[in-house]
């Protein structure tokens, strides 16, 4: 699949639990221009950027081109500096229906959670 965040990060590795999750570990890239301007001296990792990791991954997991319907409970609990925390913890809750697909995520580095949300894409 294609990305739109090209070199934002690396897919370091990839697994399916027993449960059915998705287990996602990547690596953010600190030199990505996208840091130099959120923040600059104070890089933070935007928000729609883990989004779009979110929908990325879901993408590569389901082997389905995806678009985001909706997203709800979107709880950014925890600054991503991609110099302090640049490994993070992906992992995704897929349930696939005919022509939509849900997604439950909990991102987070070490012990720390950094981001809980449902979304629904919509295959296309």
């Amino acid at each position: 699949m294609q990305t739109i965040l090209t070199d934002f990060y690396t897919l370091e590795t990839q697994e399916k639990t027993e449960s059915g999750s998705f287990i996602a570990n990547i690596k953010l890239n600190q030199a990505h221009d996208i840091f130099n301007g959120h923040f600059p001296g104070n890089p933070v990792t935007p928000g729609v950027c883990m989004m779009q990791i979110v929908k990325e991954l879901t993408e590569e997991f389901t082997g389905r081109k995806l678009f985001l319907k909706s997203a709800s409970n979107v709880k950014f609990m925890a600054i991503i500096n991609p110099f302090e925390t640049p490994d993070l913890k992906i992992q995704l809750d897929i349930n696939e229906g005919e022509n939509e697909v849900k997604v439950k995520n909990l991102t987070s580095f070490g012990e720390t959670i950094a981001l809980k949300m449902s979304v629904n894409y919509t295959k296309i």
